[in-house]
């Protein structure tokens, strides 16, 4: 179940992303009011006593930190790149970036590298530049890339963190915990580029928006509490946890943006969607 509520919760982020600017959302103000959730979020779910609460083990401080710039610098960037390259090749962007934490988790735990699992991420990767590629001006297109690129490194570098995080780092019962602390600490940041963004006057407040940051923390939270949790549940290689989960999002992402907000396929999207359903199906037969 935590495998399929992973997965569940994270597709349900970049339908949000899409559709904020239907309803006129700032993305940025929704983004920290989103990271706030998601910290309280993490105390409802934290076995731990109160008179814990408000202390961070010292132990965490570092991962904590590394985590939170990222979690909100990633987000950030995604909400811009759902409204602007749509859901598919964001989607693709970030959650493909498991190959370069697949191969960091193959290495530093020294999982086999079956022929199966090779050849999936090896098709992992064509489905992301298939999928990325877009026919647009050249301006445009240049911006565009930029941030998907950003959007892969960042989100494998993410992945793996949170992986070595729960594997070396944590002790039982801490995930819930550790994930509030690294939202609470994101939402933060953003509370302090808000403030600068108000005194500035380049920052409107807003009803919609708070509820919007609403909508998004209670998924964010546990997309990335699931995650952690599969990768302490399952008995399967964790590069084979992430890799099957990054996938099924991406295939659902396409499907949405296809379906629901009619995004446009072109023949290299589509060999890279095929593409990316036989990876997930290479990389589950060899978990």
């Amino acid at each position: 179940m935590e495998l399929f509520f992973a997965i569940l919760f994270s597709s349900f982020i970049f339908v949000l992303f899409k559709l904020f600017p239907r309803f006129k959302i700032d993305t940025f103000q929704a983004i920290v009011v989103n990271y706030f959730v998601a910290f309280l979020c993490g105390f409802f779910f934290s076995p731990f006593e109160i008179t814990k609460l408000t202390t961070v083990p010292t132990e965490w401080l570092f991962y904590t930190i590394g985590a939170a710039i990222l979690f909100i610098g990633l987000f950030l960037i995604m909400g811009l790149s759902a409204q602007k390259n749509g859901l598919s090749s964001t989607s693709v962007a970030v959650k493909m970036s498991m190959a370069i934490s697949v191969l960091g988790m193959m290495l530093f735990y020294s999982e086999s590298a079956q022929v199966l699992k090779v050849a999936g991420i090896i098709l992992a990767i064509f489905g992301v530049i298939g999928m990325t590629v877009q026919a647009k001006d050249t301006e445009k297109n240049v911006s565009s890339t930029s941030m998907l690129l950003i959007l892969f490194l960042g989100s494998g570098l993410l992945d793996f963190l949170l992986n070595y995080i729960q594997h070396s780092v944590l002790v039982a019962n801490e995930t819930a915990f550790f994930t509030a602390y690294a939202f609470g600490l994101a939402g933060i940041i953003g509370l302090m580029i808000a403030c600068v963004r108000l005194i500035q006057g380049k920052l409107a407040p807003s009803f919609r928006n708070l509820v919007a940051g609403i909508l998004l923390g209670i998924p964010n939270f546990f997309s990335i509490y699931f995650l952690m949790k599969a990768y302490d549940v399952l008995n399967w290689n964790n590069s084979s946890i992430l890799a099957v989960i990054n996938v099924s999002i991406v295939i659902i992402a396409a499907i949405i943006g296809l379906v629901f907000f009619k995004e446009k396929w072109n023949k290299l999207k589509i060999i890279g969607f095929i593409s990316s359903l036989i990876s997930i199906l290479f990389i589950y037969l060899s978990a």
